[in-house]
């Protein structure tokens, strides 16, 4: 069964679009030792809408929060975006849509806080939001995965199954999905990113306190 990777909707629909390169992870309370590892070198964006919320994106990003809600389809009507701000978020979707997947480029391990600013123009989060991802058990480094996305020629919907729900970074999906697909941006334009990213990330481990 292919393998998916879960992220939030607003975030995959970035990845898709080019407008965000790297994911950062630690571990969710349903990952292996609560510690994140990558465990896989290519796989599908699955959206999802657990803990999402509007105060975590940058100001600019914010009216994809109403159109992310097309990741997912609901029984009855699809939930209005301030939902989204309103304590207790949506409810999960029936099915979601899976439009992209993704390969891992490179990763790095980080502690030093000053990267998360620097790497601020490849994601959409604010960096408040991101520099709580490296806060969250301070004496473990924190994961930059730069991944090469690719748009795949027809989206299809999977059923969203109980085993998917959770603080969990992997998933699998039960329906065959081939790697297939054109990538976001060009050879040069993410070879340009890539580079740029190795030269904030590759040094940005400093001690940690003890």
């Amino acid at each position: 069964m292919p393998v998916a990777f879960k992220e939030w909707a607003i975030t995959v629909r970035a990845l898709a679009e080019g407008e965000q390169l790297l994911t950062l992870r630690k571990g969710g309370i349903r990952e292996e030792n609560k510690h994140f590892e990558i465990e896989h070198d290519r796989f599908f964006l699955y959206p999802t809408f657990d803990h999402q919320r509007n105060d975590c994106v940058r100001d600019a990003h914010v009216p994809e929060l109403g159109r992310a809600l097309e990741e997912g389809v609901w029984p009855d009507n699809e939930p209005p975006a301030k939902a989204l701000v309103q304590d207790g978020g949506i409810p999960q979707p029936d099915r979601v849509r899976i439009r992209s997947w993704a390969e891992v480029a490179a990763s790095y391990l980080i502690t030093d806080p000053r990267a998360i600013d620097a790497l601020s123009p490849y994601y959409v989060w604010t960096t408040d939001y991101a520099e709580k991802r490296l806060a969250w058990k301070r004496r473990h480094p924190l994961h930059v995965i730069v991944l090469r996305t690719y748009r795949i020629p027809r989206p299809v919907t999977v059923k969203v199954r109980p085993e998917y729900h959770g603080c969990r970074s992997w998933i699998e999906l039960y329906r065959d999905l081939p790697f297939e697909g054109t990538p976001v941006l060009s050879d040069e334009e993410f070879d340009r990113a890539s580079e740029e990213i190795e030269a904030i990330a590759s040094g940005a481990v400093a001690p940690v306190p003890a």
